[in-house]
């Protein structure tokens, strides 16, 4: 068990603790990005459901771990924020890479894109989404999504090559529009609702898992909601909680779960995760990625440079009393699709004001952009609002926050 979990300690902690029987009903597994919680958090939801002898075991052929492998097990539910399209890009063109080949690893990579493309319509169960008006709009496009994968499935013979790139394209496609239109930034109390309604419901066989990524990401009511879960968990119900940021969940909640940690893998222990799941090889015109991070963010529309380089002449139009070319820079970013390029510019001005730190007027300024990037970030992400849009108001209001302040930010292009 957790063959598919590398170089993480925490696999053997979870083994050891599944073999002593001290497995608690509520655990958060808290790393930086790319360090497989999420694939660690699947494979135990897969060993605690087992029915095969020896439990647990990888290879194992029982109904209920074929289900779980391929991610359409009843018994577990994912949700969460997460950006999945380019994990679903970088399983593509592994697949359309082995198929082309010929490659003895066609299996293991048409197996990895069906799941990369699943833990995308896994958030779309009717049953976190029950009650809400999206439900009818972007059921077509999950049920689309479905029966392409079906002929995609480990076992089947795939299509002919022009056929096969036809089908991954519709479905890249399609996933592209369930991310940017549909998937919540910020998990809303009604999933909670929704799940915890689920959650009380028996099991036919093996433990119910709940999984939700991201877990810092949650509206305040929907934090309160799972905490009262959590003070009582239903009996056979294993909830895990991810998170690259312990300290932005409720104390209160990281006091009923128990804390299982990821670490930075090296670079040579990174470059052989992109090597064995992705099957990334370096050439003579191109090195190895600086990361399995780096390597995702390589199938962005929009380079990540560019992106930051927009940020920083956003910043500097504004330090200078200039009002920036919004229309221009949504342009450059490909309109912000996906969503994260969004947050990655923002990511950029925070690095470009960081300067104003150094002095008490900066300071203030500081704390002001910051609170300003988060209202930009939510209305973006979480309220659906144009990205033009919010950067026109961010602009206006950071103008006027340098404004009060005499000027402050040109300190920060020193």
């Amino acid at each position: 068990m957790f063959e598919n979990v590398l170089y993480q300690n925490a696999a053997d902690l979870l083994i050891e603790d599944i073999a002593k029987d001290r497995l608690p009903r509520s655990i958060l597994f808290y790393g930086p990005s790319s360090s497989a919680k999420t694939t660690a958090a699947l494979e135990l939801a897969r060993v605690l459901s087992c029915r095969g002898t020896p439990k647990g075991e990888w290879n194992c052929t029982c109904e209920s771990c074929l289900r779980h492998k391929a991610l359409v097990s009843q018994n577990m539910l994912l949700l969460g924020a997460g950006n999945r399209t380019l994990e679903i890009a970088a399983a593509k063109k592994s697949l359309l890479t082995q198929y082309l080949q010929n490659s003895s690893h066609l299996e293991s990579s048409r197996y990895f894109y069906v799941r990369a493309v699943r833990k995308l319509t896994a958030r779309f169960s009717p049953v976190l989404w029950e009650g809400e008006d999206k439900l009818s709009k972007f059921s077509p496009l999950v049920q689309s999504i479905d029966e392409d994968l079906e002929l995609l499935n480990p076992g089947r013979t795939l299509p002919e090559e022009e056929e096969l790139r036809g089908i991954l394209d519709g479905i890249e496609k399609n996933c592209e529009k369930l991310e940017t239109s549909f998937l919540y930034e910020s998990l809303p109390v009604s999933q909670i609702r929704n799940f915890s309604s689920w959650a009380h419901l028996s099991a036919a066989h093996g433990k119910k898992v709940l999984i939700i990524e991201n877990a810092d990401r949650m509206q305040e009511s929907a934090r309160n909601a799972l905490l009262k879960i959590l003070e009582e968990p239903p009996e056979d119900v294993l909830f895990i909680l991810t998170t690259a940021r312990r300290l932005s969940i409720l104390p209160t909640i990281l006091s009923r779960v128990r804390t299982y940690s990821f670490s930075n893998r090296t670079k040579e222990q990174q470059e052989e995760v992109l090597t064995r799941v992705f099957h990334v090889t370096p050439s003579y015109s191109q090195a190895m990625p600086e990361g399995i991070d780096a390597y995702l963010s390589s199938f962005l529309p929009v380079n990540l440079n560019t992106v930051r380089k927009c940020s920083a002449d956003f910043f500097a139009d504004i330090s200078r009393g200039h009002v920036p070319d919004i229309a221009g820079i949504v342009n450059v970013c490909g309109s912000f699709k996906p969503r994260m390029i969004f947050r990655i510019f923002l990511e950029g001005i925070i690095e470009a004001q960081k300067k104003l730190l150094h002095f008490p007027a900066g300071a203030v300024c500081s704390e002001g952009i910051l609170k300003e990037l988060k209202e930009a970030y939510n209305n973006v992400t979480v309220y659906n609002e144009n990205p033009a849009g919010a950067l026109e108001m961010l602009s206006r209001n950071l103008m006027q926050i340098n404004h009060v302040n005499g000027g402050a930010f040109r300190e920060a292009l020193q």
